[in-house]
């Protein structure tokens, strides 16, 4: 016996909206950054074009697992799509991590070398205030959805990212304008390279998490124990398991013992339904599955 699964159609929709209005602001700017850098010979600000770049990159994956989350459950996929997000997420991390290496090895190179290019302070710092902008509105456009799906979670952190590169390239220009000393280009670069990765590992934490079947964070199991036994009729419960198929979409399942005369009133069909009703609305747990069964019913299960 259980309730529907959780149906994030009109979510959904919203979040492929958002999505493709934030890459639409963030190709526009990357290609503003890619003429900036060249003309102004700054490693930070090509480092932000191609941080920028993997941010659309990383758009284009969250829209289409967002397209695919939003397919139907059938008899193959009975849970439906829904962990398409984190296969995108899971990407959106391995790429992060991969151009932090990048803009790190390259900031470093510069720094060894002797021979530094001239950088065009001015220019770099009127690109770097326009992806400031342009990150900030993106930022503000993927706040709200990005609590609830984690698919477009990991693209407001790779905006968040590319927000705080900029502010790295903006100083490093105010620098280089008011003492000339060029080496605040690669050490923007260097820092723009430490504000990726812990974003990415968390990223890539909280995928392990979701593919791993753990707990949702923040979810007391046991919390949700006392109150199915806080049910009247409710003899005990056993066999609980709790995990998410994405962010924001937890899944419940569990044995409830009920007292037998429960079934010959009939009143176990209101029990199923109250148990339902206080998931849906203490935990927030839109699909819950529970076993009904009487005292004295001998379980041949083996976990405890």
């Amino acid at each position: 016996m259980h309730d529907h699964a959780p149906a994030g159609g009109v979510r959904g929709a919203a979040n492929r909206r958002l999505l493709a209005v934030s890459l639409g602001i963030t190709s526009t700017v990357f290609v503003v950054q890619v003429v900036g850098a060249i003309l102004s010979g700054s490693l930070a600000l090509l480092a932000d074009a191609v941080h920028m770049l993997t941010d659309a990159a990383a758009l284009v994956i969250a829209l289409i697992a967002s397209i695919v989350a939003a397919r139907p459950a059938n008899d193959r996929r009975t849970f439906g799509y829904q962990r398409a997000e984190v296969f995108g997420a899971l990407l959106n991390g391995v790429i992060l991590i991969a151009l932090s290496l990048w803009v790190a090895f390259e900031a470093v190179m510069r720094l060894i070398d002797p021979e530094e290019p001239e950088v065009e302070g001015g220019l770099m710092l009127g690109v770097a205030v326009v992806g400031l902008v342009a990150n900030a509105v993106a930022m503000w456009l993927l706040s709200a959805a990005q609590r609830t799906s984690i698919n477009v979670r990991g693209a407001y952190l790779e905006v968040l990212g590319d927000l705080l590169g900029s502010v790295a390239v903006i100083v490093a220009a105010v620098v280089i304008l008011t003492t000339g000393w060029l080496p605040a280009d690669a050490i923007a670069s260097l820092l723009i390279a430490a504000m990726i990765v812990p974003r990415a590992i968390g990223l890539l934490r909280e995928v392990a998490s979701v593919l791993s079947e753990a707990t949702p964070k923040g979810m007391q199991v046991r919390e949700i124990r006392e109150h199915i036994l806080g049910t009247p009729g409710v003899a005990g419960v056993h066999d609980v398991h709790v995990w998410q198929l994405t962010r924001g979409a937890p899944v419940f399942s569990a044995h409830v013992v009920v007292d037998a005369d429960c079934y010959a009133s009939g009143r176990a069909d209101a029990i199923l339904t109250e148990l339902q009703s206080c998931l849906a609305s203490h935990f927030d747990v839109e699909h819950s599955t529970f076993q009904l069964e009487p005292s004295g019913h001998v379980e041949h299960d083996a976990h405890a």
